[in-house]
């Protein structure tokens, strides 16, 4: 096997999981360039949330390996893959409705640094996105889109190399979603490797160095904007007979 590029973040190899006879991720191999915003899209049942999962220790891969910083994650549980600093986003957000904004900040921290230090971080960071003047909000009051915003700031709590953002614009106005590719340049700005599942194209096509295009399980397609919009076999994916 192959040492990991240094230029590589995250390098998955040969990725398979079944559900039963359903092959979910199918051999699948990916590899996230370090310090970019890397986008990784695909029709709906293509296995994209299936691979963040296996990524993050949600559910275990069949076979494969998931090489960050020459360690093989595949496998890991999820606090091993946070504590080597990858950290995620939900479809549907995970907040903790009945605390607080401040609180659901803290609920990150208590794995990766002492008290003083998560309280200095989750304030930090509640100015980074924004959410400061809600501090005191329980998240269940909070708008959808702040919502989004409260666990985006939640994942970059224990200061992670790697982001995964699992659809972001999804349900969120204009603004926040404005705000949130802000933070998000900022980020990489700071060498911060981030991928994002979104299937809205606007943000993928306008914001993503690499994208990476899934289906059936499997990747078909991985280059710059302007080769995936005329990629055949991604078109097909997307309009053809299916």
């Amino acid at each position: 096997m192959g040492a990991q590029p240094p230029e590589i973040a995250l390098d998955i190899r040969d990725l398979r999981k079944n559900f039963g006879g359903i092959r979910a991720v199918d051999g699948c191999s990916l590899a996230f360039p370090r310090g970019q915003i890397s986008g990784l899209i695909g029709p709906n049942g293509s296995g994209k949330t299936t691979t963040f999962n296996l990524l993050t220790g949600v559910i275990a891969p069949d076979s494969g390996a998931i090489y960050y910083n020459g360690d093989n994650l595949a496998g890991l549980k999820p606090y091993q893959v946070f504590r080597k600093g990858i950290t995620r986003t939900f479809q549907i957000t995970r907040i903790y409705r009945e605390m607080t904004v401040f609180e659901n900040m803290l609920s990150a921290s208590r794995l990766s640094v002492p008290e003083r230090q998560g309280r200095a971080r989750a304030e930090e960071l509640m100015a980074f996105v924004n959410l400061t003047h809600l501090r005191d909000e329980y998240g269940g009051n909070l708008s959808y889109g702040q919502q989004k915003l409260l666990e985006f700031a939640r994942a970059l709590m224990p200061d992670p190399d790697v982001i995964l953002l699992d659809e972001p614009a999804a349900g969120i106005n204009r603004t926040l979603l404005a705000d949130l590719l802000t933070h998000i340049h900022r980020l990489q700005g700071m060498g911060k490797t981030i991928v994002i599942i979104e299937h809205d194209m606007n943000v993928i096509m306008n914001h993503c160095a690499k994208i990476f295009v899934m289906d059936y399980g499997l990747k078909i397609a991985e280059g710059p904007a302007q080769e995936i919009q005329r990629n055949e076999q991604v078109i097909t994916a997307y309009f053809g007979h299916r």
